[in-house]
């Protein structure tokens, strides 16, 4: 499995070595290189300003608001905690991948690696539990009366990380920094005689915590959901599932190509006769696919802002109060005076509580 810019550990100028092995050190790609070193940077440098700004928006709405009365909402929460967790980690891959050198250590190299996958595989599974509760919501209605509380939402979001946490241990354990006669490089690096065994278990294990069981909740919980659905046809419940169908969909569209692009790759051999070319074929795919991956961390946000009405109610409110309120002192066309807060009460009723998010 490769963590960003995994592609500069191998000193013949090749991309993502972790994924597959080379045909020949003749099979040079230093023009892919170069051309990663000067487009990837700042790309993911407007992903992270972009992806930072949105999440902390959400995380400021759901807190200031009361918003976490709502079960989905701490979840949701948890979701924003796991795309900054991934986002913190970009700054170190920029410089990485510009100056294809690895500056800041050992313990830094675990520690950025390990928080990478946490918000991968955060983000992850909050999307698993996110699916669920709205299937208990939905077709077990009266059941989840008793369960979808606060106190239920702590606890499985604590148990969840905690899965996160187990799930992320081999990849602290494998990725190490290492030193060469020309550069530093943080990447995977497993046992010698193992190589191809723990790449190929690496990269099935991504697939399936990432999309295979993702995908399989989500055909299970919709398939129930829609029957019943056509059961008892309710507006309430449609936009009660609208927002979260939406996100998974969204997920699955960004991450999918790069999570097949890597499979693919790992298990060249198996798929076609390898070649140079194809080769670097596959390192251009792994590259844009994995700038449209990573640009995932930008889109929550802006789905709440599209889907969400009590999110963009929420917002304009934020922002009247807190940045057009201390602006219109000094300019002044925009507004001087608070403004009243609307809707931005806790639902009390079980029929608002299925319907709102945020």
């Amino acid at each position: 499995m490769t963590t960003p810019t995994d592609w500069l550990k191998n000193e013949e100028a090749a991309l993502f070595t972790t994924s597959y092995e080379y045909i020949s050190i003749l099979c040079e790609k230093i023009k892919i290189q170069q051309l990663g070193a000067q487009m990837l940077p700042p790309l993911y440098a407007l992903v992270f300003g972009v992806g930072l700004v949105g999440n902390v928006m959400v995380l400021l709405i759901l807190t200031k608001y009361k918003c976490l009365r709502i079960l989905p909402n701490i979840y949701l929460l948890n979701l924003a905690l796991s795309d900054l967790l991934f986002l913190l980690t970009l700054p170190f891959w920029i410089h990485y991948a510009k100056w294809t050198n690895w500056v800041f250590g050992h313990s830094m190299c675990k520690l950025l690696s390990g928080l990478y996958y946490l918000g991968l595989y955060g983000e992850s599974f909050f999307i698993i539990l996110l699916t669920i509760d709205r299937y208990v919501a939905i077709v077990h209605a009266v059941f989840a009366l008793r369960i979808r509380t606060v106190t239920f939402g702590i606890i499985s979001s604590v148990l969840t990380w905690v899965l996160v946490g187990l799930a992320v241990i081999p990849e602290i354990i494998f990725h190490k920094s290492q030193e060469t006669s020309r550069n530093s490089y943080c990447s995977s690096f497993y046992p010698e005689n193992e190589e191809d065994t723990w790449k190929r278990f690496q990269v099935v294990r991504m697939n399936v915590l990432c999309l295979v069981l993702p995908l399989l909740v989500m055909a299970i919980c919709y398939t129930g959901i829609i029957k019943t659905l056509m059961r008892c046809p309710s507006k309430k419940k449609y936009r009660a599932i609208r927002l979260i169908f939406v996100i998974m969909v969204i997920f699955f569209l960004f991450w999918t190509p790069y999570n097949l692009v890597l499979l693919i790759s790992t298990f060249q051999t198996i798929f076609f006769e390898s070649s140079c070319e194809r080769n670097k074929q596959l390192d251009v795919a792994l590259q844009v696919t994995e700038v449209i991956a990573f640009t995932h961390c930008c889109v929550n946000p802006v789905i709440y802002a599209f889907v969400s009405e009590k999110f963009r109610e929420h917002l304009s409110h934020f922002f009247h109060t807190h940045v057009a309120l201390h602006l219109g002192k000094h300019i002044p066309f925009l507004p001087s005076e608070k403004p009243e807060r609307g809707s931005s009460a806790s639902p009390s009723t079980w029929e608002q509580e299925l319907s709102a998010v945020f």
